[in-house]
């Protein structure tokens, strides 16, 4: 595991101390819990603008699926008679 020293200003630093009384734990842990969950929420977002490029690109060149296919879809969802997922 690595060492990474960090300078935090005192508008994080005395609330990040408070937080770790409270919750009885390690400045360490809820600065290693920050930095993970920030690292996950930008994955996300990083694959949702790829997914949005994508869709875009989908659209240009005229790969559609038409509104009422979708919304018969999702109607049907939770009956006995649900139906496939539109294709392309």
């Amino acid at each position: 595991m690595g060492i990474t020293s960090v300078r935090l200003h005192p508008e994080i630093e005395n609330p990040l101390e408070d937080l770790s009384k409270k919750l009885d734990r390690s400045k360490n842990y809820l600065i290693n819990q920050a930095v993970k969950e920030f690292i996950t929420r930008n994955s996300l977002e990083e694959q949702r603008w790829l997914e949005t490029l994508e869709a875009i690109d989908s659209v240009k060149s005229g790969k559609l699926i038409e509104e009422k296919e979708v919304n018969d879809w999702l109607e049907s969802w939770g009956t006995e008679n649900e139906l496939e997922p539109p294709n392309l």
